[in-house]
């Protein structure tokens, strides 16, 4: 398939997907959108204290090169020149947060993972949402920053004598990339620069007075060149910028900070299951949860409580409980989530939405495509190449100004098969499970900390909440 008919290869495009959990590099033909080669290397955690989420950014960086030159390597083997990829497009986990050092190329700090909880304090400092789109959260890459500032003595030094380089994901590895100290690009794109919290996503720049400060489930619904602010929890942030002439696009989003996440936590912490595969095998056996609920508040509640007190929770245990239901019950907890989301998407918008369209490593199983269907009471409809989030950046990328080797009209867009999972339940018993889940969110949104937390100046206090 690659090459045309007059035996010439078509163009390709790759891109990498730098995302919490693992990275890939994917190289597509321009031409049909089919994926040629592709690598994934998977990325360590660290939480170094209750709530703190951090990666090594060396490790982040080495496991692009290493699936950069693996994919090659695979490619080589295939009798295909290297030479015809035109573009690299890179899609990365949003709002982790980095600093280094722009003289020695070293990183002054592990990265701060979006998930982690260390900023409660200094969010409750803040106030203006408004100008970002965005809810005041420890999800945000400026609150992460200025703990960065005011806790890390290299990155204030650094500040200082002018060689700190602030970014997310993107910029550390375009930098890299680009030559790093040795001239390496410093920069982002609109969508990531919306999600710092530092950036006007009205007039599509920095923002003085915003800069002045003392591994997820997302659902996007584009709301054309005009924000839509949200009154049900979710955000208003910037879906894409096709050029420097072209207008920005905006969407509403929701935010489910534990998703695929909860199936690494029932293999790596409770042993659960043995594989992220097994899960699926478990929670079939089961075909029912019964009445557990599994609210897997790790990091607090995102979109669209915004409620960072919140602690995970299961319940509804009796002595039949085995792991089975709690793999079923977990898989329930993802589609419980998305469907908060979606009735707040669809009161924002007045508009509901009659089908939901995914991707992503956990549509390839299929109970829980089946599940989240049946909780909706809507079609989900999901491609048969799951990696439509990497194949968006490559599109971008072989579209861009000088590349233009992928044409995005719609009458050259090549076609995409897929698969369509309606409901099987009726609706009373899918509005009968969702509504126990919300008894069981309530429970997690008011658990009772008696636990350490720790300060912005990195000392410790007892909170103590009253039921």
């Amino acid at each position: 398939r690659e090459a045309g008919k007059d035996g010439r290869m078509d163009p390709l495009v790759a891109a990498i997907d730098q995302g919490t959990s693992s990275t890939r590099f994917l190289v597509f033909n321009a031409k049909t959108a089919e994926v040629i080669s592709q690598h994934q290397v998977e990325i360590n955690q660290s939480f170094p204290k209750e709530g703190w989420v951090e990666e090594d950014p060396k490790e982040i960086m080495q496991s692009v090169y290493e699936c950069m030159e693996r994919t090659c390597e695979k490619l080589c083997e295939r009798n295909i020149d290297v030479s015809n990829i035109k573009a690299v497009g890179v899609t990365n986990q949003r709002e982790t947060t980095l600093v280094w050092d722009k003289e020695t190329g070293e990183p002054l700090y592990n990265a701060i993972v979006w998930l982690d909880l260390r900023t409660q304090s200094t969010v409750e400092r803040l106030i203006n949402k408004h100008k970002t789109g965005l809810p005041i959260s420890t999800y945000f890459s400026a609150v992460k920053l200025r703990w960065l500032l005011d806790n890390v003595d290299e990155v204030a030094q650094a500040v200082m004598s002018e060689r700190a380089m602030f970014g997310t994901v993107d910029s550390w590895i375009i930098w890299c990339l680009t030559g790093g100290r040795n001239g390496g690009v410093h920069c982002t794109d609109v969508s990531n620069a919306s999600r710092t919290m530092l950036f006007n996503i009205h007039t599509m720049d920095w923002d003085p007075e915003l800069c002045r400060y003392g591994t997820g489930c997302f659902l996007l619904r584009h709301t054309g060149t005009k924000p839509v602010m949200s009154d049900h929890g979710l955000l208003t942030t910037v879906a894409y910028k096709m050029g420097k002439d072209e207008p920005a696009c905006y969407a509403l989003e929701g935010s489910v900070a534990i998703a695929g996440a909860v199936v690494r936590w029932l293999k790596d912490n409770m042993g659960i299951v043995k594989s992220s595969s097994e899960i699926e095998t478990l929670a079939a056996a089961a075909g029912s949860s019964y009445g557990c609920y599994f609210v897997p508040a790790f990091s607090g509640l995102y979109a669209p409580y915004w409620e960072p007190s919140a602690r995970g929770i299961i319940c509804g245990l009796t002595q039949f409980t085995n792991r089975n239901h709690l793999a079923f019950a977990a898989l329930e907890a993802v589609c419980f989530q998305t469907r908060e989301i979606l009735d707040a998407m669809n009161q924002d918008s007045g508009v509901p939405l009659t089908q939901l369209k995914v991707d992503g490593g956990m549509t390839a199983n299929r109970l829980l495509m089946q599940l989240q269907a049946d909780i909706l009471c809507i079609p989900v409809v999901r491609p048969t190449m799951s990696e439509t989030t990497a194949l968006g950046a490559a599109m971008a990328a072989g579209a861009a100004e000088g590349v233009e080797v992928w044409n995005l009209s719609p009458d050259h867009l090549p076609h995409v098969t897929s698969e369509k999972y309606e409901p099987q339940i009726n609706l009373e018993e899918s509005e009968f499970r969702f509504a126990r889940w919300k008894k069981a969110v309530q429970k997690a949104m008011n658990w009772e900390t008696t636990e350490p937390c720790c300060n912005a100046n990195g000392t410790h206090s007892s909170l103590y909440r009253t039921l």
